[in-house]
């Protein structure tokens, strides 16, 4: 009867370990622009740069300024950094509706404690980041 129960708890504790319990590993996507900002800043907080393109819009201008940071994280940044940013959380602060299928999120991040912002678009049903937009705009404008 030990040897029974004993191969059951083996039994369960193996099952429980590879219950895949990482939504990350998942392919879900975003359900909110909030969500989408979110999933986007963690990965790149992480240096993930091959998962932050998935939640950038796919045209040419937003995929050369996510590669040239993506080259900045990877070449110039230290390993220092590179572990403060792993390790930072992400604060929402607010998020600005401009129609139904477009926001403005504002954030930071408690290692830089600098307020910025993301737009963030519904395309074809899915939440994606306007990373061109960090670059054109001014920091509290909608446009």
């Amino acid at each position: 009867m030990k040897r029974m129960t004993l191969f059951t708890m083996l039994l369960l504790v193996i099952f429980a370990s590879c219950k895949d319990t990482d939504r990350n590993t998942t392919n879900e996507q975003p359900s909110s622009d909030i969500d989408a900002a979110r999933e986007f800043i963690r990965a790149a907080l992480d240096g993930d740069y091959s998962k932050a393109k998935t939640f950038v819009v796919n045209d040419s201008l937003n995929q050369q300024d996510i590669e040239a940071s993506e080259r900045l994280y990877k070449e110039r940044m230290s390993a220092e950094d590179k572990a403060k940013y792993r390790g930072a959380s992400i604060h929402i602060h607010e998020t600005r509706q401009i129609n139904d299928s477009a926001s403005i999120i504002y954030y930071s991040n408690t290692f830089r404690n600098q307020k910025d912002s993301l737009k963030v678009i519904k395309q074809d049903g899915k939440w994606l980041v306007d990373f061109k937009y960090i670059f054109k705009h001014k920091p509290d404008s909608l446009q």
